[in-house]
Order: C-alpha cells, then sequence, then structure tokens
C-alpha cells in the first residue's frame, strides 16, 4: 500500500510517523480517546475531507427514524480547531509537512501531534495535545502551541466552538435546543435527541497566552464558534487551551438533570479549574490511569517488544471503551471509537471482554452482567414476540430494556445488487447461552453469592426456559429427539442451518445447569428458592427440563472424528481459501461470491465448532480436538476478529505452539498492524479482550474449567518469562511463568486457593512453586 504514513510503536505508545490524508481513519480509531462515559476519535483538529468527525456519550441510544434502529449519536464536535495564517486556511494536504508524528501514550491517555508547516511564505512549528480525563469524566481538554520560525509576524485566526452539525452517517439525531456565550467566556450548547429525549449540556471555554487578541463569535444553525484574531510574532509563540465539559440528563452523578442546572454545574466546574494549567489536569487523569496500570500488571519478556505493548494496547482500550460507571450501559463492539455496530452490544462482551474484567477488576464485571440482568425485560419481549418462553436475548442490545436492536438490512449482494438481509436479529440465539454462560464465568471467578441471589440464579433458570420452549421435537422412525432448526451459529456465513453444534450444545448446558441449580436451591437455600418458585414455578420446569434434555440432539464425530458444525456443512463445497485468507482486511471473499453462494461452501467466518471445545474443553477428549482443529482452521477465513484469539488458545492448548504464535501475532494486529485501513470503522472491541484471554488463558494457562480454577502454562519459544496477577475469589494472585516452571504467589493471609494442574490438585497458601 503506498503511503508516506506508517505506525511505529514504543514501550507505551503508538505512533504514526509521515501525514498521509487517504489514510486518516486508521489512527483516528486506535488512538480514540475515552474514559467510559465519553469517546472520542482522533481525527486531526483542523478538518479534512475523508475524515470522520466522531465523538459518543455512553448509553444514550436514540432512533432517528421508525424504520431505523436506535444507535449512539453523534454529538456536536468539540475538538475541532481550525485555523488560518495570513489568510491561508492551514491544512497538511499543501506545502511541505516535516518530522509528523502523531503519537498516543497509553500509560497517560495523552494524544500528541508534532511537526513542521512549510507553505509560501509561512514556516510554523506546531505541537498538538489533548486528553479525556479518566479522573473527572465529564472533562475534555486540549492544547495547541504555535511557534512561528519565520522573522515576519504572521496574521493569525484560531476558530473553535461547539459543532451540533454533526451526523451519523447522515442520521441527525438532535433537536438543537439553546446556544450562546455565557459571561462573555463560555459557549454553551444544550440539545435533546430526537426520540429518547436525553438533554445534553456541552460547554467550551478556550484562553489564549502569547498574543493580544481579538476575539469574534459566530452563531449558526446547530453550531457556535469564536475566532481569536492576533498577530503571531516573528520567532514568537503562543499557547491556545481549550477545555470542554459535557453533561446529559442520565448522568448517575448528577441529582438535578434539569438542562440549566446541567448547564450550571458544567460553568462551575470550569471556573473552578481555571486556575489550573494543563499539565496538572493531565497528571491527574494520568494518576486515575496509573491505578489501572497497577492492577495487576502483566510483564513479557518477549523476543517481539511489540508483544508488550500489544497488552497495555488492549488494556487501554478496554478502559476507554467500557462504561464502568454505570450499570445500565455495556460495551460496544466498536467501543466508543466510531459508528460501526451502531453503539450496540454483542456476544462480544461475555465470550470477549468480560473474563478480563472477572479476573482483573471485579467491580467492572459486576457492572457489566448487572446490564443483561436489567435487560430481562427485552429479553422477554423477544422471546414472547417469537412464541418462546423465558429470556430469549438480542442479538445486538442498546439501553438493557430496549430489546432487540439489530439492523435488518445490510451490506450490498453483489449478484442481485440489493441490500442483504441480515438474519442474526431473528435467527442468531446463541446470544442466550452465551450471556448465561458469562454470569455463570463472573459468578464462578468472582465467587459474588450476593449477585448470584439476587441476578444470577434468576438469568440462569430464565434463559433455561426460554431454551426447553425453543426445542422442536421430531421422531424420524428410528428415534425421537429435540433439535434446534433454522439458526445461525457463530460462523455467520452459514445461515438457516439445523442443529448448528456450538448452538445446541451451549442450550443443553444451560438446560442442564439450571437443573443442578435448582436442585442445589431447593436443598442449601430455601428462602432464594422459594422467591425463584414464585416467579418461575420451579417444579413444573424442572420437570420439563429433566424430561426434555436427555433428548436434545448433540451432532456427534464422523467416523474422521469431526463435529458436524450443522446437519449440512459437511455435505457442502469445500474451494481453496488461500487467496482470501492472504488479502489484507476482510470480506475479500465477496468480491467473488454473494452470501447465499458462500452458504454453499464448506467456508467458516470464525471459529464455531472450536469455539465450542475451547469454552467446554472437558467435553472433548484432546485427540478429537485435533482433529476437528485441523479439519475447520483451513476452511476458516478469519474475517470476524473474534476468531484469531480463540484459534491461538486452542492450538496452544493443543501443543500448536508455533501456529498459536503465528496467530497472536496476526490478532494483535489486527488495529495495530501496518494495514492502513484495518480500523477505519472503529476499533475491535472484542479483540482486544482476545489479547488478554491469549496472554492469560492461552500462554498462562489459567482457566475456569467446570467451576474450578486451573493453571496449565505453555510459552511460545519467542517468551522466555511471563508473569502477570489476578483476582480469584476475593484473592490476589500473581503468576510467574518461565521455561522451567510457574511460581504462584498470593498477596495476603486471606482464603486458601485450590486449583488443578496437568491433572494434580494443588493448595496455595502463600507461595506455591511448580516444576516443567
Amino acid at each position: 500500500m503506498n503511503t508516506t504514513a506508517h505506525m511505529n510503536y514504543g514501550d507505551w505508545e503508538v505512533v504514526q510517523e509521515g501525514f498521509d490524508q487517504n489514510f486518516l481513519g486508521k489512527t483516528e480509531s486506535i488512538m480514540a480517546l475515552g474514559n467510559g462515559y465519553m469517546g472520542i476519535r482522533s481525527a486531526e483538529d483542523e478538518t479534512y475531507t475523508g475524515e470522520t468527525r466522531n465523538t459518543f456519550v455512553a448509553g444514550t441510544f436514540n432512533r432517528f427514524d421508525e424504520n431505523e434502529v436506535t444507535e449512539l449519536p453523534n454529538v456536536p464536535d468539540f475538538a475541532k480547531t481550525n485555523m488560518t495564517f495570513n489568510g491561508k486556511r492551514f491544512a497538511l494536504s499543501k506545502g511541505e509537512v516535516l518530522d509528523y508524528r502523531k503519537a498516543l501514550n497509553l500509560k497517560n491517555g495523552e494524544l500528541t501531534r508534532t511537526f513542521t508547516w512549510e507553505y509560501e511564505e509561512l514556516a510554523l512549528k506546531f505541537t498538538f495535545r489533548r486528553f479525556v480525563s479518566k479522573l473527572n469524566y465529564h472533562l475534555y481538554a486540549s492544547q495547541i502551541v504555535i511557534e512561528n520560525l519565520t522573522d515576519t509576524p504572521v496574521a493569525t485566526t484560531i476558530t473553535a466552538g461547539l459543532d451540533g452539525q454533526r451526523t451519523n452517517s447522515g442520521s441527525q439525531h438532535f433537536a438543537e435546543g439553546t446556544k450562546g456565550i455565557l459571561e462573555d467566556t463560555y459557549l454553551q450548547m444544550t440539545p435533546t435527541t430526537t426520540q429518547s429525549k436525553i438533554d445534553f449540556a456541552f460547554t467550551l471555554t478556550h484562553t489564549l497566552d502569547g498574543a493580544d487578541s481579538k476575539r469574534v463569535a459566530d452563531i449558526g444553525r446547530r453550531r457556535i464558534t469564536r475566532d481569536e484574531c492576533f498577530e503571531l510574532q516573528a520567532r514568537g509563540k503562543v499557547t491556545y487551551e481549550k477545555r470542554v465539559m459535557v453533561y446529559t440528563s442520565i448522568d448517575n452523578d448528577v441529582a438535578n438533570h434539569a438542562v440549566k442546572n446541567l448547564g450550571q454545574i458544567s460553568i462551575d466546574y470550569l471556573k473552578e479549574i481555571a486556575p489550573v494549567k494543563f499539565d496538572k489536569l493531565l497528571a491527574d487523569s494520568a494518576e486515575a490511569w496509573q491505578k489501572i496500570w497497577d492492577t495487576h500488571p502483566i510483564r513479557i519478556d518477549s523476543q517481539n517488544p511489540q508483544d508488550q505493548l500489544a497488552i497495555r494496547f488492549a488494556i487501554y482500550h478496554l478502559h476507554a471503551m467500557t462504561p464502568a460507571h454505570d450499570e445500565r450501559m455495556n460495551i460496544g463492539a466498536k467501543g466508543l471509537s466510531g459508528e460501526g455496530y451502531k453503539g450496540h452490544t454483542f456476544w462480544d462482551t461475555e465470550v470477549f471482554m468480560l473474563p478480563y474484567f472477572n479476573f482483573s477488576f471485579p467491580e467492572i464485571a459486576k457492572s457489566l452482567v448487572t446490564y443483561r440482568y436489567l435487560g430481562l425485560r427485552g429479553a422477554h419481549t423477544k422471546a414472547a414476540s417469537n412464541g418462546f418462553d423465558g429470556a430469549q436475548y438480542p442479538w445486538e442490545a442498546a439501553w438493557p430494556s430496549d430489546g432487540e436492536v439489530t439492523p435488518v438490512w445490510g451490506a450490498v449482494d453483489i449478484v442481485t445488487g440489493q441490500a442483504t438481509k441480515i438474519w442474526s436479529g431473528f435467527i442468531e440465539q446463541h446470544i442466550t447461552s452465551d450471556v448465561a454462560f458469562g454470569i455463570k464465568q463472573y459468578m464462578d471467578v468472582t465467587g459474588d453469592l450476593d449477585f448470584a441471589r439476587e441476578m444470577g440464579y434468576e438469568i440462569l433458570i430464565d434463559t433455561a426456559r426460554f431454551w426447553a420452549s425453543r426445542l422442536e421435537y421430531k421422531d424420524d422412525g428410528v428415534s425421537a429427539f429435540y433439535e434446534i432448526n433454522d439458526v445461525i451459529g457463530p460462523d455467520e456465513y452459514k445461515e438457516h442451518v439445523d442443529n448448528n453444534a456450538y448452538t445446541n450444545y451451549t442450550a443443553h448446558w444451560n438446560m442442564g445447569y439450571a437443573i443442578a441449580l435448582i436442585d442445589r436451591l431447593k436443598s442449601d437455600e430455601p428462602e432464594i428458592y422459594a422467591k425463584l418458585d414464585e416467579k418461575f414455578n420451579l417444579s413444573n420446569l424442572t420437570a420439563e427440563l429433566s424430561l426434555k434434555l436427555p433428548m436434545v440432539y448433540l451432532p456427534q464425530p464422523t467416523e474422521d472424528g469431526i463435529i458436524p458444525q450443522d446437519d449440512s456443512y459437511l455435505g457442502k463445497q469445500i474451494i481453496d481459501l488461500k487467496k482470501y485468507k492472504d488479502a489484507d482486511g476482510v470480506d475479500s471473499l465477496f468480491h467473488d461470491y454473494n452470501l447465499e453462494q458462500v452458504n454453499q461452501m464448506q467456508i467458516t467466518k470464525q471459529a464455531d465448532v472450536l469455539l465450542l471445545m475451547l469454552l467446554f474443553e472437558n467435553l472433548f477428549e484432546k485427540d478429537l480436538k485435533l482433529k476437528n482443529f485441523d479439519y475447520y482452521e483451513p476452511k476458516t477465513t478469519h474475517d470476524s476478529s473474534l476468531s484469531l484469539s480463540t484459534h491461538a488458545i486452542l492450538s496452544a492448548d493443543l501443543g500448536k505452539l508455533d501456529q498459536s504464535y503465528d496467530f497472536f501475532q496476526k490478532a494483535i494486529n489486527i488495529d495495530m498492524g501496518s494495514y492502513m485501513k484495518s480500523s477505519d470503522a472503529g476499533i475491535h472491541a472484542a479483540s482486544l479482550g482476545g489479547i488478554w484471554q491469549m496472554i492469560v488463558f492461552g500462554y498462562g494457562g489459567v482457566r475456569m474449567v467446570d467451576g474450578k480454577l486451573r493453571i496449565e502454562p505453555h510459552l511460545p519459544k519467542e517468551w522466555t518469562e511471563l508473569e502477570f496477577g489476578f483476582d480469584y475469589q476475593g484473592e490476589s494472585l500473581t503468576l510467574k511463568v518461565d521455561k522451567t516452571g510457574m511460581t504462584l504467589v498470593k498477596s495476603d493471609n486471606g482464603n486458601d486457593v485450590h486449583f488443578t494442574s496437568k491433572g494434580a490438585q494443588y493448595t496455595l497458601q502463600n507461595k506455591l512453586t511448580i516444576s516443567q
């Protein structure tokens, strides 16, 4: 790919060297700023054709039109800052740009840009800095330092403000509200979302140091700006700073949500911090980030330094995008870094991202699983609308009570020229057992009995109710059994299939676990049993589940040891996928085929049977896993960013460490790699959780298996040592692994920790070393 821009990396930095207007989206996404409350794509301060300027506030979903689904609205842009010098508009697309460097410091969340710009008579040196505060979630701050490198003064105008003309690819989500300049200092705009009626208050103030300026305001439709007009002296320097406060009427840290009050709170805080230097505000935010870095740090001694950076990159973005402050919100598939997937929550949370929080920040994990409890109403609505009982979770979720919000139409079909119908919201039903699996994993790792009794048990039973009603009875004359037809499994290239193995096995697990849970509650926790019995009539439900469970059809291995992905997969055409697997980007397959054609081939988008074998590893012998890995991986395009981490972990389990490390390298380069178009739509959130899983679950060997802790490390040859911490049922542990074995240390004298390793039982009291 021909470009003057390229990526570079340091210990804590993601760096772009060189500017190329054709590839703006890469760093807009992978250098996105956020604190879980709001997220900002790191578009350049000045504007360009082809850019994507996005700012999102978590949970503020709105539906533009009854024919569209709800999405996170792109809120008014306050990061934009345009400039003119001697009447010439500043843009790096003209003139000469020297020493361009754009960098995200993962450690403190600061974005910087530095370069020298020469254009006609102008020679200017720029330093841009910005951050979203991790201490005060409502605060954004930026600073621009401009140095005149010539002996001639430069007439300069800096224009900034609030641009409410932003849309979501054309959909305008806001009624304008009020706007104006208060106290001759504060630019304020208070729009309201059109359908969800969420009020916003945006308040901006700016200062200029190093020159006397004339201020000129301009108010237009959905925008308010103010110019700083001044003369930049010969060899002179100015510093321009901007501070913005963002509040909404659904914020849970504000008592009075009236718009007037939100605006006044903003002004009061901006007054309070007016004397505080930019560097001090950044240091306060960095201190909040440091608390995250000090919690279970991960150290990798590798031949490839980028391996260490990859986990820092993943952890930074996981905390930048996760709304840890509010249990009514969850993680979007693109986090808060882009419009992709409309800010919706998928199974990505439970299967790929929740494990990181379970083992590292259990209080955040609790918020994420509580979101699913709050979503029961929407799950009941979906089940009932489809003629089922219980809780059928939506494939895509937004505000927890909204229920299903998956769009109906998607990308163009290259054969018909028409939009392709998105069937996931109708028939990709494994999401329900994925949610149940995530709830169970949270309870196993944390030992949080309060959550289990108040919410978790109810979800696990309610989802089992759904599966019991979803099963379809069949008598083929030889045997009678229950099957699950017309579904999409994790492999979304196979639509309308019967008896997808992943779906059937996970539904079977969900039902079986509910039976055991109800039985245990009846004998051990009669009060909890009685409360749930009022809701579910547990004796009748147990009888139904017990009758149907042994008759659920579970696809069995063929004579060659292959678990059929579904009833029809193994009979479909096989083609050579090398061309598509080697291509940059994803979906190159669809340059040659439409989805209906791909549906008739043995082509898998992402791990399906193999994911089942990873999540429920005790159900399958190693030899069977090997045969299925060797069968399905060559047929997998890895067109989903969820795929590579599963393959990396499973291949490590199977002793294929060289292949595993190759998957690991490909996985960490989904966003960090050199391909400059990989992240245009936003960061790949689930793949970031996958990076942590590859390191901790894969090479560190920490895993929950059948509700018990198991630790079986295996390092790739490129690594000499791995050290990380994790939480387990209230205890803080540190694991150090090298080629000779592992050492496990418990940080206090709390409860003993019991775990297994290679079939042996161990008890950790304080410190334990196990040789290889």
